[in-house]
């Protein structure tokens, strides 16, 4: 490697106080939210969710097509275990449960609108 591309690697110098600088550890935050969003159909159950509100599994499978209730089971459950969706089981006879976005569940599918906007106006 030249001695300018380990330049490159270095923190960017500031010098107005608004300006804060970034190495290439200033996106390792974003680690487990995206090995999250990358596993197939997350987003999407993100955005399902948030749209038909409180939503029963049989709601959620009937918007998916060709997918595994294995595989939808796991995404659901990944997602209530990072805090995005909430599951409220009740007590009845056939027993019912309903998922909901949490605050941060409805905060990332308002942030993922954008995103949705930008990929279907590349399929136009």
């Amino acid at each position: 490697m030249s001695e300018s591309d380990d330049d490159r690697l270095e923190p960017a110098e500031t010098t107005d106080a608004s300006d804060t600088p970034c190495d290439l550890d200033c996106y390792c935050q974003l680690d487990g939210l995206m090995d999250l969003l990358s596993r197939r159909y997350a987003m999407q159950l993100i955005c399902v969710v948030g749209a038909i509100g409180p939503a029963r599994y049989g709601e959620i499978e009937e918007t998916f097509e060709d997918v595994s209730s294995s595989t939808l089971s796991t995404r659901l459950e990944d997602l209530v275990d990072a805090g995005y969706l909430e599951r409220e089981q009740y007590a009845e006879i056939p027993p019912r449960v309903e998922y909901d976005l949490t605050d941060d569940g409805d905060e990332l599918c308002r942030r993922l609108q954008p995103l949705l906007e930008w990929a279907a106006d590349r399929e136009a």
